[in-house]
Parts: C-alpha cells; structure tokens; sequence
C-alpha cells in the first residue's frame, strides 16, 4: 500500500503552515496599515499646525495693519504647500481681508483615501496681539487636500502588505522545512518499513532507530513497536484463544442471552441487504420500558434483572416469527421485522407487544406489571442504513415516551398518523354495520346485444360519521383484516338479495344482481350455506344472483376456491372472475373453475383506444371467453369510443360512468323505468358524471 502524495503529511503540512502564514501576515500586516492610516491622519494634523504657527505672526500683522497686499502675500506663502487647497485671513463678523482657493486634486486613489482620510481637513488658529492686552483680530483658518497624504499612505500600505506577507510565508516555508527534516521524513521512512512486515510474523522485522532520533521520542517509539511486535508474535495463539472466547460475549448480551447491538448491527445489515434486493421494506422496533428505574428501586436490582429475563422470553415469542430481537442496553430492546408490505404491519406488531405486556410478571411472589413505550422506523422510508434506523427509532421511543407512555410511534409523522386512524377506521368499523352507517349503491350493467340494463353490481359504501365517505380499497382491507369482512359480507348478500326482490316485484323480473367477494368470504365454509337461505329467503330464480371473486383471491387456494365455487354454483348462484387480467391464473386454473363471466379490468379498458399492449390483452380475454363459453362484460366504460371497440371485439355487456355512475336504489329505479319507456335501447351519455 503506497500512500499518495496528496495525503501525505508533509503535503497537509505544507498546506496548513503556508495558509497560517498567510493569515497571519494578512493580518500583522493590516493591523499595520490600520496604523498607518492613524499615523497620516495625526500626520496631517500636525502640519497643519505647523503651517498656522508658521503664518500666524504674519498673519496678525497684515490683519492688524488692514494690509490686504502683505495678507495676500500671506496666503500665496501658505499655497506653496501642494496640500494647501483653500485659505484666508480676517474677522468672523467682517469680510475676509484675504483668501483663496483651489480645485481638489484629481487622483486615481481618492476613492480609498478619501474613505480613510477623509476628502479634505480644515484648520485654523486665532490671531491674537500681543499684550498687555492681547486682542483678538481674526483667525487663519486653512483647509487640507489629503490627496497627497493619501497617495504616500497607499504606496506604504502596499509595500506593508507585500513585505508582511513575504515574510510570513518565507517564516512558514522555513518552519515547514525545519519540521519536515526533523519529524515527517523520519516518520516516512518508519512507515516505509512498516509497509515490509508480514502481519502472520510480525516478529521477524525489526524496525531500524532513525539516526539522530536514538534518544528522542521517535526513537522511544521505534523501540517500542519492536517490543510490540515480539510480543504479539509470542501471543498469538493465546490472542486467538481470547478473541474465541469473547467472540461470544462480545454478540450477545450476558444478562438475557440475546443478541447485542453490536450482533444486531450485523444482522440487520443483511437484512437491510436482502429487503434491497427485493425491494420489500423492513421495520425496526425499540422498545424501552417505563419507569424501569422505579421498578429497581421498589423490588431490588436482583429481581430487576430477573424481570428483563422474563421479559426477554416474552419478546423472542414475537421475534421469532419476524427476525432479529437484541437487548441494546439497560432497558431498552430492539426487534427488527423482515419482509413487510405495509407499515401497519409493523403498528400491529407493536400493538401485540403491548397488549402481551399487561398481563403481570410474577417474580418472588410479586406480580409485576410493564408498561412500554415503542419507537418504529422503516426502511427504506427513514433510512438506508443499520445505524440510521437504529439512532432514529431510539429517537422516536424517547420522543414518544415525552409526549406520553405505554404506546408506540413512528418516526414519521405522516405515517404514524395514518397508521392511528387506520387503527381508529379498523375499531369504528367493527360497529358501522351496527350503527347503520354502510349503504348500497347500484350501478348498471348493460348488455350490447339491445342496449338494456341486464344487471346491477351492489356496491358498498360506508359514511363515517368524523371521515366521511371513506373508500373502498382503504376499508374493506381492514375489514378482511380483522375478518369482520364475513359479518360484513352477509349483510351485502342480504341487502342486495332483498333490494332485487323488490325489483323483481316492480316488474323488472330479468334483472341481475352482481355482489362482490373477498377473498376471506370465499374460503369461509358457511358460505355456501348462506347464499342458499338468502336465495330461498327472497324466492329469487336461479341465476339472478352473480357472485364476483377476484383473480388474486382464487390463486390463493384454488382446490378450496373450486370446491366452494361449485357449491355456490349449486345454490342458483353465477360466478363471475373480477379484475381478470391483473392476477397470474393460467388458461388450465380458468378450465378447471366454474366460472360463467369474465370481467375485463377496467385498467385495461381505460386505455385501449391509446395503448397497443391493453388494446391487445382485451383482445385476448374477450377470444378467451368465447372460446371458453363464458360471458364477458367490460368495467370502466367512460366514452363512446371504448364502447365501439370492445363491442367489435365480440364483448358482450358493459359497465361504466358511460351509462351511469352508482346510485342510490331509487334513483336506479327511476333509471330502469326509463329504460323500460324508452326501449329498445339506453342511450349512453357521451361524458363522465
């Protein structure tokens, strides 16, 4: 290893001593100019003095005599001095007996010195005669042009700043020099043959003593490190042995047995590798407890110890499906949570580890309860190494622990907040079916053989009484989730079923009825069972109730799908494959299934007129469908346009802001009635509503 010239010390020396030089004449030698000025200016105030001492007799004469020629005579003595710019002689109260005056001097350098010396200087003396009773006359009065002074002051200043300046790099390169022959070309040869030993046999080479430095401090070190390096050589295998020993303690803690920072760092590192790789997020939770001092205090440091054991038990049931789990110090842990999609994954997590900290710790007879405060970070939201998801979920754990204890935070506030009304959606969910704030909307399907409405899709909403009409795709997660989705469902079914009862018995007895599944009602086993009573309970015929099952839900389990499909099928019910296109089933999975209705993704339908790859893909799935017998109705029907290409393609219903964008059961029944009036065909509107 050859060490560049540019980071050599004597490079970073000479740099440093040559820039402090430099300053420092920069300096010494301003300080000297700032001198200067006031030494020109105390300059100018004493010539000036001189000259009035010089004139002022003279001038007192011709003031006391009324003699304007000798005053004149006067005031051509006091302009032969080139700084004389202006002067005159005579009374304050009467007019001057003699006086003159002259342009300023035009130099390059009054920009400077008029800054520091001022443009012009007046003075004057009074003229006074002499006793016994010393009467005053008049004064001399006489005004500067510091031009003069100026220039001579700019001319020393540069010569001051030069000289200083050479100087004091002269003094540093010498001093540099000085340095570098006594301490660096030494220390480079000692490196030099540094660079030679054999790191397996250190002891072989001994380093020579620098001549000159035998008895200095580099020659102490010389010695040293030769003393050094035999001895390392006569204990390695005893350092070998050591670092075994301690290769253990130093990954893990010895109080519970888990790992340390140090072994977490390490661990989380390849985590944080892998969730690159894979770009999958990874969160990482420290959880430190409340109050844990008092809790020594009260039962002792003994049975303090004793409870971060039974706490560490506790945790590794957490950390043992998820990742890594350390003790980072004192009473504080951390859990590292691999391959997560979402961060309320993460929320939950914390939430366990709180809800399994109330139940109590017996210890000695003593029933101890923790309280704990959680701070959570992603990756790669909040950072993109071990060090920073560490540092900043500590961060956030004592943050939170100051605003209040016995919860969890992330550390960014945005997800934090939306992970607590997340929380608080998923707990008012569970009672908006009880408190009636879910309704149905109905949007119309039509069929492009004549242009009627064959069908309905129900469609659920739900009005939060603080939120709002919250959407969909962000309830019906968290309803699978806590699988109130099942309670849920039913209640769909039900409403759906009786709403086409009552259209049925309005007259509209061809009308269809299309009711989302999700994937957790789909494997339900009562299922079956509850589509037939619903079914039975409203007489509705067979094939007038249409059960809509995603493509991603189907692959989840496809022999429990299949089985649970062929019994609604039974029951009276048609199915129908939503969002088909989006998921990864084959033509074989498709074969296999009793499915009646393909429905074409409505990402796919939106740009069919600009993009070949969709254009093409619903192609295929309308071929596919006729090749399999099967029905196939397109979602997201917005223009005109889109509705002539896919009914070229041999599409055979249509559903979209087209035709009508989701209603109320009234206003859809005032819709069928005016389908009804205007037969053969529903005009479609050409915008989006």
């Amino acid at each position: 290893m050859k060490l560049e010239v540019r980071n050599s010390l004597s490079v970073k020396l000479l740099r440093v001593v040559l820039l402090s030089a430099l300053v420092v004449g920069m300096v010494l030698s301003c300080a000297q100019i700032v001198f200067d000025g006031y030494k020109t200016r105390q300059a100018i105030s004493a010539d000036a003095e001189r000259i009035l001492a010089m004139f002022r007799d003279p001038s007192t004469q011709a003031l006391y005599s009324l003699d304007r020629e000798m005053g004149m005579q006067v005031i051509e003595g006091l302009f032969q001095d080139d700084a004389v710019r202006l002067a005159s002689i005579g009374h304050p109260d009467e007019a001057m007996l003699a006086e003159r005056s002259r342009p300023l001097q035009n130099l390059s350098s009054r920009w400077l010195t008029d800054r520091i010396l001022g443009q012009e200087r007046s003075f004057s003396t009074r003229l006074i005669g002499r006793g016994p009773y010393s009467e005053y006359y008049g004064d001399l009065h006489i005004t500067l042009d510091t031009a003069t002074y100026g220039e001579d002051f700019i001319v020393s200043s540069v010569i001051i700043f030069v000289s200083g300046t050479l100087r004091a790099l002269a003094l540093g390169l010498l001093l540099y020099l000085i340095y570098h022959w006594l301490l660096t070309k030494p220390l480079s040869r000692i490196i030099e043959h540094l660079l030679q030993i054999n790191p397996d046999r250190p002891g072989e080479y001994q380093l020579p003593l620098p001549r000159g430095h035998e008895h200095n401090e580099l020659g102490l070190w010389v010695n040293t490190a030769n003393q050094l390096l035999a001895s390392i050589e006569r204990n390695t295998q005893l350092r070998h042995e050591a670092e075994d020993s301690m290769l253990h303690m130093a990954r893990h803690d010895v109080l519970t047995g888990l790992a340390n920072r140090m072994q977490l760092q390490q661990q989380l590192d390849k985590v944080l590798l892998d969730a690159h790789r894979l770009q999958r997020r990874v969160a990482v939770l420290c959880v430190g407890l409340d109050d844990f001092k008092g809790i020594n205090e009260q039962f002792g440091y003994q049975t303090g110890d004793q409870l971060l054991r039974a706490l560490a038990d506790r945790l590794r049931v957490h950390s043992g499906r998820f990742g890594t789990l350390a003790r980072l110090g004192g009473d504080q842990f951390a859990l590292v949570q691999a391959d997560i999609e979402q961060p309320y994954e993460a929320a939950e997590l914390a939430q366990r580890i709180l809800d399994d900290l109330d139940a109590a710790f017996a210890l000695d007879a003593h029933a101890i309860r923790l309280r704990a405060t959680i701070g959570i970070t992603l990756f790669p939201e909040d950072g993109d190494s071990t060090e920073k998801l560490l540092q900043k979920a500590e961060q956030t754990m004592t943050l939170a622990k100051v605003r209040s204890r016995n919860r969890y935070q992330f550390y960014i506030a945005s997800v934090d907040t939306e992970m607590r009304r997340r929380r608080e959606l998923e707990k008012d969910l569970r009672e908006a079916l009880a408190r009636n704030q879910l309704h149905l909307v109905y949007q119309p399907q039509i069929s492009y053989r004549d242009h009627r409405i064959v069908g309905v899709e129900a469609l659920l909403r739900w009005q939060h009484p603080e939120h709002g009409l919250v959407p969909p795709d962000q309830f019906i997660p968290l309803a699978e989730q806590n699988r109130s989705i099942i309670a849920i469902g039913e209640w769909v079914l039900n409403q759906a079923c009786s709403q086409l009862r009552e259209w049925h018995d309005q007259g509209f007895s061809g009308l269809r009825m299309a009711v989302n599944l999700s994937t957790v009602q789909l494997h339900h086993n009562e299922l079956p069972r509850v589509v037939s009573n619903i079914l039975q309970m409203y007489r509705l015929p067979p094939r007038s109730l249409e059960l809509e099952v995603t493509e991603t839900g189907l692959m989840e389990d496809i022999s429990t799908a299949a089985q649970h499909l062929l019994s609604l099928r039974r029951s009276g019910a048609l199915i129908a494959i939503d969002d088909f296109g989006t998921g990864y089933s084959s033509l074989s999975y498709l074969k296999s299934l009793p499915l009646d209705k393909i429905k074409i993704d409505k990402s796919f339908v939106q740009d069919v007129l600009s993009d070949e790859d969709d254009a093409t893909i619903v192609r295929a799935i309308i071929q596919l469908g006729k090749s399999l017998n099967m029905q196939v109705i397109a979602e997201g029907v917005e223009t005109l346009e889109q509705e002539a290409y896919i009914v070229a393609q041999g599409c055979h219903e249509g559903q979209g802001y087209l035709y009508s964008k989701p209603l109320a059961a009234r206003e859809l029944t005032a819709l069928l009635k005016q389908s009804e009036r205007s037969r053969p065909s529903l005009a479609p509107t050409p915008t989006r509503t």
